[in-house]
């Protein structure tokens, strides 16, 4: 079953990739139904809190008139970063499925564990690594897109 959510957090990635954002998409799952959806849009906001997974939250809370999204999975194609996973905790959101790893700024297992920490009065409980090969293939395929462009402006610039 968390493959066909995961599907469609995939969905919401490539919405992401289509307009120049980094393809990461989240949906947030109440009583078998996608309740939210949304992909990055930092670049489209110049907002650097405008995450999937805040933008799925925010949208979840609204759907249900609540903060407390304690009936809820959230679905996201990237390990959650630091400020996600804050919001994940402050929103008690109880179960939390990501595709691909993120060993530069994944605060849920490849940093840190901060969705277990018992410091925090609610803590998740995580399912990694579902259609992780697909999650990690969209976003390599965009950063080495992102560099192969990058390269060739900077061979298009006139010499000195």
């Amino acid at each position: 079953m968390h493959e066909v959510y995961m599907r469609a957090a995939i969905e919401e990635a490539k919405k992401a990739e289509a307009l120049g954002e980094v393809p990461i998409g989240a949906v947030v799952v109440k009583d078998g139904k996608i309740i939210s959806r949304a992909h990055n849009l930092r670049e489209t906001s110049q907002n650097p809190t405008t995450h999937a997974e805040l933008l799925a939250i925010q949208a979840a809370s609204e759907a249900v008139g609540s903060f407390r999204l304690e009936d809820c999975t959230l679905y996201v194609t990237l390990e959650p970063c630091v400020m996600c996973s804050g919001a994940i905790i402050m929103s008690r959101v109880p179960l939390v499925v990501y595709g691909a790893p993120d060993p530069k700024g994944g605060t849920v297992d490849s940093l840190m564990n901060l969705l277990d920490e018992p410091r925090f009065n609610h803590r998740a409980e995580v399912v990694s690594g579902v259609l992780q090969e697909e999650c990690s293939a969209m976003l390599k395929a965009f950063f080495k897109n992102l560099r192969l462009k990058a390269k060739q402006k900077k061979n298009s610039q006139p010499g000195p």
